[in-house]
């Protein structure tokens, strides 16, 4: 059993900012050297062609690299990086023109807008796009089609991000999620886990407008993250991991510095030399990786210690969450320190 993370081994003050600017810059490292798994397929506007496979990776690309281009100060390699991934993944859909002949055969479908908002929202536009979008987006269909509320709420922050008229009230649609219903603490799984984190992204822009978040649920969540990440930690979830300091560093006020302090020295172990962290499980042994197989001399050092497909997401996940709390982090010790230079004149 893992010790519990408000007792974590390393989790004293100031141990997440030590560990932090490594974790942000090999995980996005990582992703920079990987862009052949983000390509899209020849087929990709095939019918049969595995959406989860080749557009919803390239989609998280763009939207989590959104987050981490506006959490990194101007000028930093990290910046510069995400803003080349997300130039890269809108060469990708060719600037909106795939996106849009996605729309036109399934539009129906929410992933095409939803995947277009991610580029929309850093000020990427395509003007076929968007007009094509906004006559689906006044339909009655397009109101009325049924889905959980956390997935309805990603719409209706997508709606925002585009600038269609939203089709349903945030508020009303909040509060028939988990996380908004403030649920049995005890009845954290999973399931529930990744619906509560999408519901504080969307509910926030994807952590970039903490202010959003009403005050019970930021209550509720300061008061159970910490036994949540310590459960995922403890069952080697290291995506949902991510993901719940995701939110952790989203909250609006002062961050939980107790908490990520504890938390992040864990989540740091479980990356791999090459960037990479796995969704679920053990980690990979370092003597398995190929930057230690190159130091033992190696000439034939093993691949990556993960498949793509394995690792892509909880390592974009990481960067993400390492952006924000090193942002939230380094704010909070600047207004500190501030504060005690003002009291002490």
């Amino acid at each position: 059993m893992t010790v519990p993370v408000a007792t974590a081994p390393g989790g004293t003050a100031g141990t997440a900012l030590s560990v932090l600017p490594a974790v942000l810059r090999k995980a996005l490292g990582w992703a920079d050297a990987h862009r052949a798994g983000f390509v899209l397929p020849p087929d990709v506007l095939d019918p049969h062609t595995q959406v989860n496979s080749t557009l919803k990776p390239l989609g998280e690309l763009a939207q989590l690299c959104t987050t981490i281009r506006r959490s990194t100060a101007p000028g930093s390699p990290e910046h510069r990086t995400a803003g080349e991934l997300i130039a890269f993944a809108w060469d990708q859909v060719r600037a909106g023109d795939l996106l849009l002949e996605l729309l036109r055969g399934e539009p129906f479908a929410a992933y095409p807008y939803e995947i277009y908002a991610a580029f929309a929202g850093y000020g990427l536009r395509n003007e076929g796009f968007e007009r094509l979008a906004g006559a689906l987006s006044a339909t009655r269909g397009w109101a009325h089609t049924e889905q959980q509320a956390n997935r309805e709420l990603g719409l209706i922050n997508s709606e925002r991000r585009v600038g269609d008229a939203l089709h349903a009230d945030a508020g009303s649609v909040l509060a028939r999620t988990w996380l908004g219903g403030l649920s049995e603490p005890w009845m954290f799984e999973g399931p529930s886990g990744y619906a509560l984190t999408h519901t504080v992204f969307h509910i926030t822009d994807w952590c970039c407008v903490p202010e959003r978040m009403p005050a019970g649920i930021d209550a509720y969540l300061r008061a159970w993250l910490p036994p949540w990440i310590d459960g995922c930690l403890e069952s080697l979830q290291w995506d949902l991991t991510g993901e719940l300091l995701a939110v952790a560093a989203a909250l609006p006020g002062p961050p939980p510095t107790d908490l990520l302090d504890a938390a992040w020295p864990a989540l740091a172990a479980a990356q791999a030399p090459s960037g990479a962290v796995p969704e679920t499980g053990p980690t990979a042994s370092p003597a398995k990786t190929p930057q230690a197989a190159a130091s033992q001399g190696n000439a034939d050092p093993e691949p990556d210690p993960y498949p793509f497909l394995a690792c892509y997401h909880s390592t974009l996940v990481t960067a993400f969450a390492a952006a924000l709390s090193l942002k939230r982090l380094t704010t909070h010790r600047a207004d500190a320190t501030t504060a005690d230079t003002g009291a002490a004149v």
